[in-house]
Parts: C-alpha cells; sequence; structure tokens
C-alpha cells in the first residue's frame, strides 16, 4: 500500500470509530442478501437456503472494506412463517476495526387476497464492534524522513469492544409475482456504539424501501416446462442518518444466466455504475458483481467486488396455502 493510502485509510477508520461516519456496509447485489435487505423476506422461497455473501470495497486502497454475510432460512409450516439466521463480520482496515453482527428472524406470511400476499418481520440480533488500537497509525505518527515512529497525540479509546442487542422489522408485499415491495427499519433502539466514555455515538436508524417487478417477453406465456425470459425492473432507496442513496437497477434473465445493472447515486453526489452476472444450475446459484466508482474516489479506491452463492435445498412439494414468492436471484 502506498503512503498516500495509508493515509487515506487511516483518515477513514479514525472517522469511523469517532462516530462520525458510522453506517452498515452495503451490498450491490440486494436480492441475493435478502435476510440483510430486508428481515421480510425471510422464508420467502419456502423451501430451506443457505446463502454466503463477500464483498471487497475499495481495494485499491489495500483491505480498506472487507465484508462477509452467512445467512439460512426456510418456511415453518407450523409457525405459519419463515424462521432465518444471519451472521455478518465487516473489517476495516485490514482487521482494525471489526463489526460482527449476529441476528434471529421471523417473518409471519399470509395472503391478503388470492392474488396478494404478504409478510411482517421481526429481528433481534447482537452488534459487536472492536478496535484494534495497538495497530494503528495516525497521521501525526508519520515521519517524512524515518516513516512511522513518533508517539500519537490521539487518545486511546475508554473501552474498545463494545456489544449491544439490536432489533429490526420490515414489511413485504408481492402482487401474483409481477410487483412486489417492502420497507425495512433497521437499529430501532439506536444502541450506542462510542468507544469514548463522553462520545455516545448511536448506531442510527436505516430506513429501506425496495420495489420491483417481472416482465415475461415469452409470447406464448409463462409455461413451467419453459425457461424464464424476462426483464426485471427494480428501485431502492436508503437513508441511515445523513446519509441518503438511490439505486435505479434492470435485470435480464435468460435462464439459466442473469446479467443486470444498477446505478447508484447517494444524493449529494453520483456513486456508482454496478455490472452485474449471475447464473444458476438446479439448486445453485452464483453471482458476480462489480462497482465501477464514479464519484471523486474513483482514481484510488478500485470500485468494489461482490460476489454471492446461495444453495437452495430440496423439500416437500405438498400443497401450501402459501406460495413461494418470485423475486430477482441477485
Amino acid at each position: 500500500m502506498s503512503r498516500r493510502n495509508q493515509v487515506l485509510v487511516i483518515i477513514l477508520l479514525f472517522q469511523s470509530f469517532r462516530g462520525v461516519m458510522a453506517q452498515d456496509p452495503e451490498f450491490s447485489q440486494f436480492y441475493a442478501n435478502p435476510l440483510y435487505l430486508n428481515p421480510a423476506l425471510t422464508g420467502l422461497n419456502i423451501c430451506p437456503r443457505a446463502i454466503g455473501n463477500y464483498r471487497n470495497q475499495w481495494p485499491g486502497l489495500g483491505k480498506a472494506f472487507n465484508t462477509y454475510n452467512v445467512s439460512y432460512d426456510q418456511y415453518v409450516t407450523f409457525l405459519h412463517g419463515g424462521i432465518g439466521v444471519l451472521l455478518t463480520a465487516d473489517r476495516a482496515g485490514g482487521g482494525n476495526l471489526n463489526t460482527t453482527v449476529i441476528s434471529l428472524m421471523y417473518a409471519y406470511k399470509f395472503n391478503i387476497t388470492s392474488r396478494l400476499q404478504a409478510s411482517g418481520a421481526i429481528k433481534a440480533g447482537y452488534y459487536q464492534r472492536r478496535l484494534v488500537w495497538e495497530n494503528l497509525t495516525f497521521e501525526d505518527m508519520i515521519d517524512p524522513q524515518g516513516g512511522f515512529i513518533l508517539p500519537t497525540s490521539e487518545k486511546q479509546p475508554d473501552q474498545p469492544r463494545i456489544g449491544v442487542p439490536d432489533f429490526s422489522a420490515g414489511i413485504f408485499l408481492a402482487y401474483d409475482n409481477l410487483v412486489y415491495g417492502g420497507v425495512a427499519v433497521d437499529h430501532l433502539s439506536q444502541p450506542k456504539i462510542g468507544f469514548y466514555a463522553n462520545n455516545d455515538s448511536p448506531l442510527y436508524m436505516k430506513f429501506t424501501i425496495h420495489a420491483g417487478g417481472t416482465i415475461n417477453l415469452r409470447k406464448n406465456g409463462s409455461a413451467e416446462d419453459e425457461r424464464e425470459f424476462s426483464l426485471s425492473p427494480n428501485v431502492l432507496y436508503q437513508q441511515q442518518f445523513k446519509y441518503h442513496q438511490l439505486n435505479i437497477g434492470l435485470y435480464l434473465t435468460i435462464d439459466p444466466f442473469v446479467g443486470g445493472v444498477w446505478y447508484r447515486h447517494s444524493f449529494e453526489n453520483p456513486d456508482a455504475i454496478i455490472p452485474m452476472l449471475g447464473i444458476h444450475y438446479k439448486n445453485l446459484q452464483v453471482g458476480y458483481s462489480y462497482d465501477f466508482t464514479i464519484s471523486n474516489l474513483k482514481g484510488a479506491s478500485g470500485g468494489a467486488h461482490e460476489v454471492s452463492a446461495s444453495w437452495q435445498f430440496p423439500c416437500s412439494e405438498k400443497r401450501r396455502h402459501i406460495r413461494a414468492i418470485k423475486c430477482p436471484r441477485f
């Protein structure tokens, strides 16, 4: 990592653990990470599924942000809803600022009409944030002649490890597998995550609104024995404290391949163009996307790589009063 990039990472980390930029990690393949997007999507596919996600953001800065997600969910008939577990691990600055969250969720599913389905969910988790202070180097430690040899004037945190309970909720609606949408609110209690005694640094609530639809491109209808050929326009809006983000995208599915492109705008400035390609074979699906940064960071960040993989376990084909809801795969 170059000296310039080291200084950039140091500044980002320092702002983050001071609470100035505290916000959730984000993923570009929203629907390939459904439990993270909205807990109301838990058990959406009825059959059990396991999902893994990895995101490497700003690799040009050298291990700036690496985020890992693992989840499992399924529909449970006697509970009339889906249950799931989600583990998120975010490593910033080569592992010097670490966030780990484990959550359990339940989504109650019901039919409003024969064509309109709904899901309402709650999520409860444990949020842990840890700062490896002894590994940090700050700008005032840089000696132009000898390197990182000077002591820092920065005050050591009072508590370098924070652990707090965390709660979220969400709703989701789908009409005849043609249009769908949902709302999720994360960090309902806004727990305090500051490392310093005089700095509460709340984990601000995050609001997510997402919606989309499916357009069948086959002239002879949607026979079950035919491969899918469809377009799916989608929009997603997120807000956390002063950070606003709008995402507009389109998926094209030519079974077994899925391609898509998204535009992300952070309101203050354009952020990224995100192409995506995925494939599914039997019970397995794999996707890859890349964020082409178009903001002022484009010369140094290196964009973001993201990979997703999921496995759908087979389950009984018994007739249920709740059907699987079809959403984009990625």
